[in-house]
């Protein structure tokens, strides 16, 4: 089971995340908590002191691994499927298919949730506009005419007055069959 839980994280890791969102410090961070979590847990099954204990450690270091720096939400998910192999991996009992149909049940909803082509014409920015808007109408025909797409919520971070401008965090869908634009170095 340790060496299909490292074939899992490596299919993970770098047949899923790396060649769709080419992050190279996380890769390091997928497979020292997929290791780690899976050498912890497999001493921990063999050992007098519970399991549960072990996963507590594991589960208060991914809390404080998450909040000291910003994550994507699909990074977030990437994070615990690499936390879920690595937990999967020693474990033994049961039927022999389980574990090994649990991870490819992983690897499967990673692959389709994150997939390129799935929802390719939605997208979301956080825009910086030159002007004051604080009328909801206005903004979102604004934000439209700047986007050529059209607008399913805008939301108002910050409103400056006196510099006049409008910092909005806007989710947006493209007309069918046109997909977004992908810009270097902008996430959406």
């Amino acid at each position: 089971m340790f060496a299909l839980d490292l074939v899992a994280v490596s299919v993970l890791v770098f047949g899923l995340y790396f060649p769709r969102h080419r992050r190279r410090d996380l890769v390091v961070a997928y497979l020292g908590v997929n290791v780690g979590v899976l050498a912890v847990a497999g001493s921990l099954s063999s050992s007098t002191v519970g399991a549960g204990l072990g996963l507590g450690l594991f589960g208060v270091l991914s809390i404080i691994r998450l909040r000291s720096t910003e994550l994507d939400q699909h990074e977030v998910a990437y994070y615990f499927s690499a936390l879920a192999l690595g937990i999967l991996g020693p474990l033994s009992g049961g039927e022999q298919w389980l574990v090994p149909a649990l991870m490819g049940l992983i690897l499967t909803v990673m692959y389709l949730g994150d997939h390129p082509r799935l929802f390719r014409s939605y997208g979301r920015q956080v825009l910086v506009l030159d002007s004051a808007v604080t009328d909801p109408l206005t903004l979102t025909v604004q934000l439209e005419g700047i986007l050529g797409a059209r607008v399913h919520k805008a939301t108002i971070e910050r409103l400056d007055l006196v510099n006049e401008t409008t910092v909005v965090e806007v989710r947006y869908s493209y007309a069918q069959g046109r997909k977004a634009p992908t810009l270097a170095g902008v996430n959406r």
